[in-house]
This record gives C-alpha cells, sequence and structure tokens, in this order.
C-alpha cells in the first residue's frame, strides 16, 4: 500500500503522542487524581475504549484520568438498576458527563417498519420505552438518549411513513419534555450497517425535527454514518445546526477512532469549536488497534484533534 506524504506525517503525530500517552499515564488503573490536561471538548468513551484497565466503572476512572469528562452508555438501559446508580456515582465522583444511552431500538431481526408501518402495536411499543426510559436518564443525569425510528415500509409511500414518524415522535416528545430530557434520532448509513432503515441522514431528521417543533425532540449527527451516507459533513453540520442535539464521531472506513480513517476530524474539530459547542461528542467506535496499545492510540487520536 502507498502512503502519502499527509498520511505518513499524521501517523507520526499519533505516534508521538501515544508515546507521550503511555509516558505519562502507565501503570494508572483508574483510582488516582487526574494527571492529564482536560480535554477541550467533552468527547466520551464508552465500555470498552479501555478494556485493558478493568470493568466498567474501572474503565470510567481511567478515562477520567486521562482528560476525558464524559461517557457514554448505549446499554446501559437494560442493566440492573444497582449497576446504574453505581455508574452514576461514578460519573458524579469524577466530574463526568452522561452521554446518550439507547432508550428504544428496533428489533433488528425482525426487519420491522416500526413507527411509520401500519401496526400501531409498534408505535405503542416504542412509547412504552420512551416512558421506562425517563427514570433510565433520571438516575443517570442523562439528558439526551438515543431512538431509531425503524425501517421502511415498502409497500407504502414514503410521505405516509414520514407523517406517521412524525405523528408518534410528537407524543413521544410530551413524554420528554417535562423532565428536561431530549430525544435524539440517529440516522443510519444503508451502503455498510443498516440496508433498510427509514432515517438515512442528517438533513432528513433535520426535516422531521422541524416539523415536530419540540426541544424535546432532536437529530442525532454520527459522522460515521453520514460520511458512508451522504458526506459533505461540515457543510451538513452547518445548514442543519439548530435541529441538532448530539454528535458522534467515528472514522471511515472501518468505524474507529479519528485518523484511521478518511474524516478530517481536525477541521470538524475547529468548526465545533468556532460554533462555541459544549455538548457531548460519543465515541460510537472501535480502536483499530487490539489491546493496550490500541487504547494509547486512541487517547493520543484525540489529543492529536484537539489540539487542532
Amino acid at each position: 500500500m502507498k502512503l502519502s506524504r499527509r498520511s505518513v506525517l499524521a501517523a507520526g503525530a499519533i505516534g508521538a503522542a501515544g508515546a507521550g500517552a503511555a509516558a505519562v499515564g502507565s501503570g494508572i488503573s483508574g483510582g488516582g487524581g487526574q494527571n492529564r490536561a482536560t480535554f477541550s471538548l467533552k468527547y466520551a468513551p464508552h465500555e470498552g475504549s479501555f478494556r485493558s484497565r478493568g470493568n466498567r466503572l474501572e474503565q470510567i476512572a481511567y478515562a477520567a484520568d486521562q482528560g476525558f469528562t464524559a461517557w457514554e452508555d448505549n446499554e446501559v438501559a437494560g442493566r440492573r438498576v444497582a449497576d446504574q446508580n453505581a455508574m452514576a456515582r461514578a460519573l458524579q465522583q469524577r466530574g463526568m458527563t452522561m452521554g446518550v444511552f439507547v432508550a428504544s431500538m428496533p428489533r433488528w431481526a425482525d426487519f420491522r417498519p416500526v413507527l411509520g408501518g401500519n401496526d400501531d402495536a409498534d408505535r405503542d411499543r416504542f412509547l412504552a420505552d420512551i416512558r421506562a426510559s425517563v427514570d433510565v436518564a433520571k438516575r443517570l443525569n442523562a439528558r439526551h438518549a438515543t431512538i431509531v425510528t425503524g425501517f421502511v415500509d415498502r409497500r407504502l409511500p414514503i410521505e405516509l411513513q414520514t407523517a406517521r414518524v412524525i405523528d408518534v415522535l410528537r407524543r413521544a416528545a410530551d413524554i420528554y419534555a417535562p423532565h428536561d430530557i431530549t430525544m435524539v434520532m440517529e440516522p443510519l448509513n444503508t451502503l455498510v450497517d443498516h440496508p433498510g432503515v427509514f432515517m438515512t441522514t442528517i438533513p432528513q431528521g433535520f426535516a422531521v425535527a422541524r416539523a415536530i417543533d419540540s426541544p424535546a425532540i432532536k437529530v442525532l449527527a454520527d459522522l460515521y454514518h453520514e460520511q458512508i451516507q451522504a458526506g459533505n459533513l461540515i457543510n451538513t453540520l452547518d445548514a442543519c445546526w439548530s435541529e441538532i442535539g448530539y454528535i458522534q464521531f467515528g472514522d471511515n472506513p472501518g468505524r474507529n477512532e479519528p485518523g484511521s480513517g478518511e474524516i478530517n476530524y481536525q477541521n470538524v474539530v475547529r468548526w465545533l469549536r468556532a460554533k462555541r459547542f459544549g455538548g457531548v461528542i460519543g465515541m460510537e467506535h472501535g480502536n483499530s488497534v487490539e489491546g493496550r496499545a490500541g487504547e494509547d492510540r486512541l487517547i493520543a487520536a484525540y489529543r492529536a484533534i484537539d489540539a487542532a
């Protein structure tokens, strides 16, 4: 494989930063005080980002020691209340902001339309998920919860499905609004990961959010999915900014840390900083290298883009 000069320079920067991270952070198991400069933006790792450092709570502590100030956990709604409370305490003790968790997802194997289809029972189940997620959000002091609208029903006009999605999300917004929780709709790519889903781009989510017109319904801008489906990331963020409630990073191809693929995350970070974005940025991706070396590389990658 031929390497461009830009690729070599980028790899060198990440490698140097990784060496620094290893030198400063070696031997930290998660119990000590912070030993790295705090990141300028609220990048949020998740369980598995620092797997070699121990269990979930130990990973949270280690992330805090490395300068991360937020955490993300898609699966937390399915865990025991005791585990939710333990995680909430760990985040509070380290001054970390809770990012998104999943409030409702379609049953992927069923390939059912869910919110836009003909079955009212699907919409009722969705609303039940939303009601149940309120208590989860309160335990974790979370302000954002992810939903996916389901799949396209190829037997129905897309306009009819869109109207149904808007109607049920208005009802969901009424559930969240009194509790100061924002539901973020996640558009997903159809070309690599989720063929057949209903919501596929940030602009489509923007149109639905504008139609609902509630602070309780916004768009989750997952830049990995948007890069695959449509690209033009910064222009899209700018055009849809008023309805974007949450952001997630992940490089493409591979859905790993920034610098492992084609997205210029340094420019994205510069743009977000210029917008004075103060929200959480979910690290919705894996590590391109296994083990502790991959964890060091992950930290180095975020140091590199945060210095932009």
